[in-house]
């Protein structure tokens, strides 16, 4: 227990694939659109960096040893309803995308395409390598700031359906509250869509008919995105505010642009609107459209959508 209170004060007291040739907005194949993790963060009430502060070092194996869950997008249009395998890891290094080294196995079987759900427990926060160093230390070590704003444990989820596989990296996010002012993240959601200019609900599929192109927009979300604080290396606290990023994707033709949102060179927000185009051979079918929304802080959640198309 001592090994672990010790891990979790170094912790936290410092602390899908497309080809070139492919349109990256279009899903025709297996890809994983987004990972969320719920919470987003886990953030301690204490920063205590007294080694014998024991009631710090407790809130902070407590905030450790917190059951989250994944859920990650996997689409496969192509795939028929087939059975695709997975892996879930933990890995120490951000470089490493596809977790070949310094990891630590957390679920694996057999899904299929839709929304897979992992509910990780203390399975993640206890997780050791295999020479029993925890994982979250090794995190700490590879980390470039040593865990100060945030340590970010990289999780990377490996899909396979036939010849096809992907992987997909997803961070876990896990802080302690310097100040009083901070506050751990909460998931971005998107309040709504709109197609045509008109509101666009989930299981309503509106008819949309002609070579396009079709404007797609994002409901005004301005007053969601939540102002925050950091810690700058001297230890103060630093303002920061939210803007969102918006990834567009659908199984017909493309979307431009394929990407909204973020903070701009002169620190305005770009508008979330874009343009849905139909191949010029397109037929008459249903069409499914997703937006992902990212917070820039790991918080990550997405909406999906259909009209019925006919040229």
């Amino acid at each position: 227990m001592r090994h672990l209170l010790c891990a979790a004060l170094g912790l936290l007291l410092c602390a899908g694939c497309v080809g070139p040739e492919d349109e990256p907005s279009t899903v025709k194949d297996l890809r994983v659109l987004g990972m969320r993790m719920d919470p987003p963060e886990l953030m301690a009430d204490a920063c205590s960096l007294d080694p014998s502060n024991e009631s710090a070092l407790e809130a902070l194996l407590v905030t450790l040893l917190q059951p989250v869950r994944l859920t990650a997008l996997v689409e496969d249009p192509a795939g028929g309803g087939r059975e695709l395998d997975y892996t879930l890891w933990a890995c120490a290094s951000l470089d490493d995308d596809i977790c070949r080294e310094d990891r630590v196995e957390l679920a694996r079987g057999i899904t299929q395409a839709g929304e897979l759900v992992v509910d990780l427990r203390a399975s993640l926060g206890a997780a050791r390598l295999q020479d029993g160093t925890f994982l979250a230390q090794k995190v700490l070590e590879e980390d470039t700031y040593k865990g100060l704003g945030g340590l970010r444990m990289p999780l990377v989820l490996w899909v396979r359906g036939g010849d096809e596989q992907v992987y997909a990296q997803k961070l876990m996010v896990y802080s302690c509250r310097f100040f009083p002012e901070m506050q751990a993240n909460v998931q971005p959601e998107l309040p709504g869509v709109r197609v045509g200019g008109q509101p666009w609900e989930e299981g309503v599929l509106p008819e949309l008919s002609g070579k396009g192109p079709f404007v797609l927009e994002a409901e005004d979300f301005s007053a969601l995105e939540e102002p925050y604080v950091v810690p700058s290396f001297e230890l103060k606290p630093v303002a920061l505010k939210e803007s969102w990023e918006l990834g567009w994707y659908t199984s017909l033709g493309s979307i431009s642009p394929r990407e909204t949102g973020g903070a701009d060179i002169g620190g305005g927000e770009g508008r979330h609107r874009v343009e849905w185009q139909p191949p010029p051979d397109a037929q008459a079918q249903e069409v499914r459209f997703w937006v992902v929304v990212r917070d820039g802080r790991g918080g990550l959640s997405w909406l999906t959508r259909k009209v019925r198309y006919s040229p």
